[in-house]
C-alpha cells in the first residue's frame, strides 16, 4: 500500500515536468539562444521587468489578506503575516509538485497558529471558486469584445479557412490533435478533482464550514476589493513586461488581456508554474497580434522565466522569517 502511495507521488512529481518539458522542447527545438542572451544583455528594459515584479508580490499579498478574512467568521484569526506567508510558500510548493499549494498553506497555518486544517481548505476551495467564475466572467467579456477584430483580421489578411487547413502540414495536424487530446484528458484530470472535492464536503463538515465562510464574511465589499486587486495585480505584472521590449510596443490593451486570458486559463494543465502550456498559448496569440514568431518565444520564455523565479524567492523569504518566529516562540 504504502508502495503504491509512493509510486503515485512519485509520478504526481515526474508526469507534470516531463509534460512541461515535452511541450518547451518541442518549440525551442532549434532556437538560437545566443540571440536571447543579446536580447537580455543589451535590448531588454530591466528597470521595467524588476518594477513588474512589484505587481507579483502585491497579487499574493491581497490573496493572504483576502484569505485571513473567510477564516474570520469560522472563529480562526490567524496572523496576517502568517497568511501571506502561507501563500508565498503555497505557490514554491506548487513549482514543485503542482496543485500541492492548497494543501501547504493551509499545513502552515495549523502549523503556526493552530488553526484548523480542514477549515482553511474548505476556504481555499472558496477561494478557488470565486477566482474561477472571475476568470469566466472576464473571458466571457473579452470572447464577445473581441469578435470583430478577428473577424476584421481574417478580412484584412484575406485569410480563409480552407486556405489555413490546406497550409497544415502533417506535423501541425499532429501537433493540433495532441492538443486537443491533452486539452480533454486534463478537463477530465479537473472534473475529477472536483469530484473529490464534493466527496470531501460530503465527509468533513469543517471543510463545509469553511466553503459556506464566505456569505459570513463581515466586509464584503472589502473581499470583493482583494479579489479584483489579486488579478488586477497579476494583470499588471504581466502587462508590464510588454515595456521591457521595443519589439512588444506595437501591441496595447486589447493584446494584452487577451493573452493574459489565454495564459490564465492554459496553467489548468499542471505543470510547474505552468511552463509549457503558457509558453504555448501565450506565444500563439502574440503571434495572432503581429508579433513575429522568434520575438514571441524570446517573449515568453524570458517572462515566465524570471517570473517564475519570483516565486522560490518568496517561498524562501517566508520559511525563513517563520523560522525566526519559531526560534522567537521558543526563547
Amino acid at each position: 500500500m504504502n508502495h503504491n502511495k509512493y509510486i503515485k507521488k512519485a509520478l504526481n512529481i515526474f508526469i507534470p515536468i516531463v509534460l512541461g518539458g515535452g511541450i518547451l522542447y518541442w518549440m525551442y527545438r532549434g532556437f538560437d539562444f545566443r540571440a536571447m542572451e543579446h536580447t537580455l544583455t543589451d535590448e531588454m528594459n530591466w528597470g521595467w521587468m524588476i518594477f513588474s515584479m512589484v505587481f507579483g508580490i502585491t497579487a499574493q499579498l491581497f490573496r493572504g489578506l483576502r484569505w485571513r478574512q473567510t477564516l474570520e467568521p469560522l472563529g480562526e484569526h490567524p496572523s496576517t503575516m502568517d497568511c501571506i506567508h502561507a501563500v508565498f510558500i503555497s505557490y514554491a510548493s506548487s513549482l514543485i509538485i503542482p496543485r500541492s499549494g492548497e494543501l501547504a498553506r493551509c499545513g502552515v497555518l495549523s502549523k503556526y497558529d493552530g488553526t484548523s486544517f480542514s477549515k482553511a481548505l474548505g476556504t481555499v476551495v472558496t477561494e478557488r471558486i470565486i477566482d474561477s467564475l472571475l476568470i469566466l466572467l472576464i473571458t466571457a467579456l473579452v470572447i464577445l469584445s473581441q469578435i470583430g477584430v478577428f473577424s476584421r483580421f481574417f478580412d484584412a489578411t484575406g485569410t480563409n479557412i480552407e486556405d489555413t487547413l490546406r497550409g497544415f502540414t502533417a506535423t501541425g495536424y499532429l501537433v493540433t490533435a495532441l492538443c486537443g487530446i491533452i486539452t480533454i484528458a486534463f478537463m477530465l484530470y479537473a472534473i475529477r478533482r472536483f469530484a473529490f472535492m464534493a466527496k470531501l464536503r460530503q465527509k468533513v463538515d469543517n471543510v463545509k464550514d469553511g466553503i459556506m465562510s464566505l456569505k459570513d464574511v463581515s466586509n464584503k465589499p472589502l473581499f470583493i476589493f482583494y479579489t479584483l486587486a489579486i488579478w488586477l495585480s497579476y494583470f499588471i505584472h504581466y502587462w508590464m513586461t510588454f515595456l521591457c521590449f521595443d519589439f512588444m510596443a506595437p501591441l496595447g490593451f486589447t493584446a494584452a488581456i487577451v493573452s493574459f486570458i489565454v495564459g490564465s486559463i492554459s496553467v489548468i494543465v499542471p505543470t510547474p508554474n505552468g511552463a509549457g502550456p503558457w509558453h504555448f498559448a501565450v506565444k500563439t496569440i502574440l503571434i495572432l497580434y503581429g508579433i513575429a514568431d522568434t520575438d514571441a518565444v524570446t517573449f515568453v520564455l524570458i517572462v515566465h522565466t524570471l517570473q517564475t523565479a519570483l516565486v522560490p524567492l518568496l517561498g524562501a523569504f517566508s520559511l525563513i522569517c517563520l523560522a525566526a518566529k519559531k526560534e522567537r516562540a521558543k526563547s
